[in-house]
């Protein structure tokens, strides 16, 4: 038996805004625990004999630093899947089970990439008692063991147990998020788990039943698989052939009408941060309640999240508040109505607002860019260029840019004038030149970039060469 991770880093965490951001969502931050969401899913499983490393299934957009963030953590994935589109889990689930190089003893461990476990051991050793019934056939899911009524998961009701000395059960149904008075029979009952949304199945058992049940998804999906092509780091799927997939998820598609499905009742901390609520009730306490995180001053405040990401946040005689401030947005509401959040989100999207896709600074796969100012035909922004990142070779039509070196060393194209500048020295690109900025060095480049034109949004950009292989 081999084991391969599968992590899927989709969705937007609008209830964490303004930490959150569709763009650059919870799973790539860092909110509790060492490291990003990211990284310590994909530690939690050990890369060993029986243990390949991840396959991470991702959309396009956070290629980059998905790739960058594994890097940083030290993991060599097995490989990379871009999603040309959302489809939920079911789909998703279907390419590294068709990617599996000996299906009938490959068994896939499906982890959200946003969840956040306490105690690790505990979680390798249910891993491995459910993988050992998955081996042999069952569909398996790990239900964890309720600690109130909550009405933001769903449910899995117990049937029998699957042996005489085993402690999985047979799945009897699964129930959608309840509302407070049937959760609180679900719990009353004793006989109901928390849905952890993490799978343990074996690849060829996983495909046989989405040929059984859905024969148009797998098609589509194997169509996807087989028509797609390698680009850089990542698997890029057919976009044509994966738009034709049901966008259904694994629980619906397949585990609530297999009779293979069986549950494994856990406890290792589980909690899939679903809010700033999560943050508070799994953080380190002060003598007033409160959570804090950054720089930040309380007077008279008790019950309370407070976190700053970039300035002093002071906060006097307030109870049950979550405060969270980051370079350019704040976030004030009552403890109690944190799961709203989304709605401000959702008015943002309408009004066509940045802060709901991106933060200030915005990562590329040659380091980040961020916004420092900006006015009536002028932006300024500040640029950090890894050792060895290269921009593409580009040119704007509608503005013009003066570079000015902080620290680092610059290698400037301008047509076909190559050269190099340093701390306190500068370049102009004129509009509708192509250039090109690179790190020659060994430390990061940093620049301030002064923009001036009358259409100063990233997508006046021509590019002709890109070592990255973005679309021109």
């Amino acid at each position: 038996m081999q084991i391969l991770p599968v992590i899927l880093s989709g969705g937007a965490g609008t209830r964490l805004w303004p930490v959150s951001r569709s763009g650059h969502p919870k799973q790539l931050q860092e909110l509790c625990g060492k490291g990003t969401l990211l990284q310590q899913t994909a530690r939690r499983l050990p890369v060993d004999a029986e243990t390949l490393g991840p396959v991470v299934v991702c959309n396009d957009d956070q290629r980059f630093i998905i790739a960058e963030q594994l890097r940083d953590a030290k993991i060599k994935p097995s490989m990379i899947v871009l999603e040309p589109m959302g489809r939920s889990t079911a789909p998703a689930l279907a390419i590294p089970a068709l990617w599996a190089k000996n299906p009938a003893e490959t068994v896939l461990v499906a982890m959200p990439a946003d969840h956040y476990i306490t105690d690790n051991d505990a979680f390798q050793a249910s891993i491995r008692q459910a993988a050992n019934l998955a081996f042999k056939g069952k569909l398996m899911t790990l239900g964890i063991k309720p600690k109130a009524p909550h009405t933001g998961y769903g449910y899995i009701e117990l049937g029998d147990l699957l042996g005489a000395d085993s402690l999985a059960h047979a799945v009897a149904r699964f129930k959608e998020k309840p509302d407070a008075g049937t959760a609180e029979t679900y719990i009353a009952c004793g006989n109901f788990l928390w849905n952890s949304g993490i799978f343990i199945f074996r690849a060829d058992v996983y495909l046989d039943e989405l040929e059984r049940l859905h024969p148009s998804m797998i098609a589509s999906c194997r169509k996807a698989y087989h028509l797609a092509k390698h680009d850089y780091d990542f698997l890029r799927l057919d976009k044509d052939s994966f738009a034709q997939a049901p966008d259904l998820s694994v629980d619906y598609a397949v585990m609530e009408k297999t009779d293979k499905a069986g549950v494994l009742p856990v406890s290792f901390g589980w909690n899939d941060i679903g809010g700033w609520q999560a943050l508070w009730n799994l953080g380190e306490k002060d003598a007033c309640n409160n959570v804090v995180c950054g720089d930040v001053f309380t007077q008279d405040v008790k019950d309370s999240y407070i976190r700053s990401e970039q300035r002093l946040v002071a906060v006097l005689g307030l109870a049950d508040v979550v405060v969270v401030e980051t370079a350019d947005a704040v976030l004030v509401a009552d403890r109690s109505r944190a799961e709203e959040v989304r709605d401000i989100v959702q008015k943002l999207r309408e009004d066509n607002r940045y802060e709901e896709h991106s933060h200030d600074r915005v990562w590329r796969p040659w380091g980040y860019y961020e916004r420092l100012d900006e006015g009536d035909r002028f932006q300024v922004k500040l640029i950090m260029v890894k050792p060895d990142g290269k921009l593409s070779l580009q040119l704007h039509h509608h503005r013009a840019e003066h570079w000015v070196v902080v620290s680092g060393t610059a290698k400037v194209t301008l047509n076909n004038d190559v050269s190099l500048i340093g701390p306190n020295e500068t370049a102009y690109i004129p509009l509708g030149t192509p250039h090109r900025l690179e790190n020659p060095g060994k430390v990061p480049l940093y620049l301030i970039e002064v923009q001036s034109g009358d259409y100063l949004d990233e997508d006046d950009i021509l590019r002709y060469e890109d070592v990255y292989r973005r679309v021109v």
